[in-house]
C-alpha cells in the first residue's frame, strides 16, 4: 500500500518568528502521515535545524538544473542535499506560467534532483482553457513524456496540480481529481504516490482523499496555518 504524503508548499511567505512558531505546531501535532515542508531558500537552515531529529521532512520549492558555474541566482541540487533536503518541487504551475520554464527545463531538474539523491515532487496540470477544450490528458501526458524519456520516475512523487484550482478557491472534484490521477496512473505504475494540489483545505480534504489513485495532498496557502495543515495531514491519515 502507499504511504500518505502531504507537502506544503510555504511559497514566497515566512518570517523566522513565524516560520517557528509553525514548525512547532507541525511538529507536535503530526502523527500517522508523512510530512513535508517546501520552503524558501533563505530558510533551508532555520528549517534543517529545527526539524532534525523529528517525523517532518523538509524540501525546496526550486532548483537548477545545472550542477554549477555562472548561474547568478540559482541554487544547485548538491547544494539542497548538504543542507539534508528530501524533497524539491519540479514543474510548479508557477515557474512554468510565471517565469517561463519549459517542459525540457523541467525535466532537466527532475533530473538533477535524482542525482543529488533527492525526491523530485514533479508537478503537472492543465489551465481552465486546456481543460475546457477537453486538452487535460493531452496536457499531462506532454509534461510527464518530458521526463519520462530522460529517466525511470523511480521513488519521485508526481502532483496533478489543475491550474485553473490554485490559489483561485475553486478546486477540482474528488472525481475529477480521481479521473486525471487514475490516467496517470496507468502512465507511472502503482507504486508511484500521486498528489492532489489545488485549493486543498480541510473542509474538503477528506473527500479528495478518499479517492483510491489520490495519495495525498500538496498543500498551498493551508500549509501556513498550523491547525488547517494538521487538519489536512489527519484527513490523509484516515484514508482507507
Amino acid at each position: 500500500m502507499r504511504a500518505r504524503l502531504v507537502a506544503g508548499n510555504w511559497k514566497m511567505h515566512g518570517s523566522r518568528a513565524a516560520n517557528q512558531v509553525l514548525l512547532d505546531a507541525v511538529v507536535e501535532g503530526v502523527r500517522g502521515v508523512e510530512c513535508v515542508v517546501c520552503v524558501p531558500f533563505p530558510y533551508l537552515a532555520q528549517v534543517a535545524e529545527h526539524l532534525r531529529g523529528t517525523q517532518v521532512a523538509w524540501g525546496a520549492q526550486n532548483l537548477s538544473e545545472h550542477a554549477s558555474g555562472a548561474h547568478t541566482g540559482e541554487v544547485a541540487a548538491a547544494m539542497l542535499a548538504e543542507f539534508g533536503c528530501r524533497y524539491v518541487l519540479v514543474g510548479h504551475s508557477e515557474r512554468r506560467q510565471i517565469y517561463g520554464e519549459t517542459d525540457a527545463q523541467a525535466a532537466a531538474k527532475f533530473a538533477a534532483a535524482q542525482g543529488a539523491g533527492i525526491k523530485p515532487i514533479f508537478c503537472v496540470g492543465e489551465t481552465l482553457e486546456e481543460r475546457d477544450a477537453g486538452r487535460t490528458e493531452a496536457v499531462v501526458s506532454r509534461q510527464l513524456d518530458a521526463v519520462l524519456v530522460k529517466c525511470k520516475f523511480g521513488d519521485a512523487v508526481l502532483a496533478y496540480e489543475p491550474v485553473w484550482a490554485i490559489g483561485t478557491g475553486r478546486t477540482a472534484t474528488p472525481e475529477q481529481a480521481q479521473a486525471v490521477h487514475a490516467f496517470l496512473r496507468q502512465r507511472v505504475g502503482a507504486a508511484v504516490r500521486i498528489l492532489y494540489g489545488g485549493s486543498v483545505k480541510a473542509q474538503n480534504a477528506a473527500a479528495i482523499f478518499s479517492m483510491p489513485d489520490v495519495d495525498g495532498g500538496l498543500i498551498g496557502g493551508a500549509s501556513l496555518v498550523a491547525a488547517d495543515f494538521l487538519a489536512i495531514c489527519a484527513a490523509a491519515r484516515t484514508k482507507g
